[in-house]
């Protein structure tokens, strides 16, 4: 595994290694279970800031190419209010809406991205703020979304991988 100066990026080798070390990554959930909520929080927040920096999302852009992006009416009346059309425009080029009211963006790869670069960087909502979420508190009820996308982010892939080291997760080994 590379350091954190040196992080793996080649998607492909991310996803291969994801998919070979899928009951490691369970154990790790489980193993992380053990500790406190706030020293978690701090060692993951620490190796972000570390991580973050030495990854340029603009190279990979892999979140706006495969997740689906949820967004509310104040994002959606933003956008919309920038892009210079009417809601009812915006909504039915743009968004899927579920029976229970919540929007998302009706197709992958994002409509706002254009060579790995968000178009809308400025109007761009919550979520795409947020991920990968690392920088956030309760890391410990999120460890099952971050797994989901461990496969896809090289930032919470490498902030994970460097996080089994540092906890001195014995992954390989199986539990007794």
């Amino acid at each position: 595994m590379k350091t954190p100066f040196e992080p793996q990026t080649d998607l492909k080798a991310i996803s291969d290694f994801a998919n070979q070390h899928q009951a490691e990554n369970d154990r790790f959930s489980a193993f992380l279970k053990e500790f406190n909520d706030e020293a978690i929080d701090a060692k993951v927040q620490e190796l972000d800031a570390l991580i973050s920096p030495t990854i340029s999302c603009t190279d990979c852009g892999n979140c706006c190419k495969s997740l689906m992006v949820c967004l509310n009416e104040e994002e959606a009346n933003n956008l919309s209010t920038h892009l210079k059309m009417d809601r009812p425009s915006f909504d039915q080029q743009y968004l899927e809406k579920g029976s229970n009211g919540m929007m998302i963006m009706n197709q992958m790869p994002c409509h706002f991205l254009q060579n790995n670069k968000c178009t809308v960087y400025e109007y761009r909502f919550e979520g795409c703020k947020e991920f990968p979420a690392l920088h956030l508190p309760h890391f410990k009820r999120r460890v099952f979304t971050t797994f989901m996308h461990y496969d896809r982010c090289p930032i919470i892939f490498n902030v994970v991988e460097q996080l089994k080291i540092e906890m001195n997760f014995e992954g390989s080994l199986p539990n007794h």
